[in-house]
């Protein structure tokens, strides 16, 4: 954006109730002026910042300014706190739906940043089964793990990964090495409905499908967990297996990774994202996995 100058507040709020309206003539009726003031103020906006923020008549916001939008309203939320003002009154209520290992391996390490960025959005985290997107309450946006394929909801790709088989030093040095694909075909496979088997077996040329028998975990940090116990052989995410590998509970038993079919979304009803708690905390995700 080409100026540094910073923007009148009128400008600034004429943007953000016509970006979550999509109506210059309600725009113009709750901020009591007329609509031909609003379109002079977002008009002005744009050629301070020096970029369109609405691309098209029914008001879709642009790329850029979807990203200042969140900016704006993270702002004119500072702006209505008054000095003195209890900092508990009037928090904002953001729930989100996260899967359990993400949760574990990824936010959490990283939640403390978010928390104190915005110590005005009190932030419920909510369990989540992972591909059957089963919910314990109604959250405000969801973290899902799957293909991508969602009718139901908007989306956006938070996270990819490769997958790589882990075990237990003992298990290694128990019945190890594993060479080859077939050395892993006669050892012990732990299955997962997350991570098949197939996508590791493929990769190395071999049509073979899930293992007939073995243990079967519908979390990949059980999974990790009953790995870590010497139950068998994990086929998993490196970035959700970190916390196992770094502390020797678990250790590659190749040097390859392929990658995974999945990845992890961040999904939201439409119109979510016009409350600037859900799109601040979209924004700082997206950043904080960088």
């Amino acid at each position: 954006m080409a100026s540094s100058r910073l923007p009148p507040t009128p400008c600034l709020q004429a943007f953000e109730a016509l970006a979550r309206l999509r109506s210059v003539t309600q725009t113009a009726d709750e901020l009591n002026v007329t609509p031909s003031a609003v379109s002079h103020r977002v008009k002005q906006l744009e050629q301070i910042l020096g970029t369109r923020l609405f691309g098209r008549a029914d008001f879709s916001l642009t790329t850029e300014g979807s990203e200042y939008l969140a900016h704006v309203r993270e702002g004119l939320a500072s702006l209505e706190r008054f000095p003195g003002q209890d900092s508990v009154q009037g928090k904002r209520k953001l729930r989100v739906a996260v899967t359990p290992t993400f949760s574990r391996s990824i936010l959490m390490p990283r939640l403390r940043g978010f928390i104190e960025a915005y110590p005005e959005i009190d932030l419920t985290l909510q369990v989540s089964i992972p591909l059957l997107d089963v919910v314990a309450e109604d959250a405000d946006l969801m973290i899902r793990f799957g293909t991508g394929r969602y009718a139901d909801v908007e989306h956006a790709c938070l996270m990819t990964d490769d997958v790589t088989p882990l075990a237990s030093p003992a298990y290694i040095r128990e019945h190890g090495p594993f060479d080859t694909v077939e050395d892993l075909l006669s050892a012990k496979l732990i299955k997962s409905p997350l991570e098949p088997w197939r996508t590791w077996f493929l990769a190395h040329g071999v049509d073979a499908g899930e293992p007939a028998e073995g243990s079967s975990f519908n979390d990949i940090g059980l999974m990790c967990d009953a790995a870590a116990q010497g139950l068998g052989i994990a086929l998993v995410r490196l970035k959700l297996g970190a916390p196992w590998l770094d502390n020797g509970t678990l250790e590659r038993i190749s040097t390859r990774n392929v990658p995974s079919p999945h990845a992890h979304y961040l999904c939201w009803r439409t119109g979510a994202m016009d409350r600037w708690e859900c799109a601040a905390f979209a924004e700082w995700l997206r950043k904080s996995l960088l």
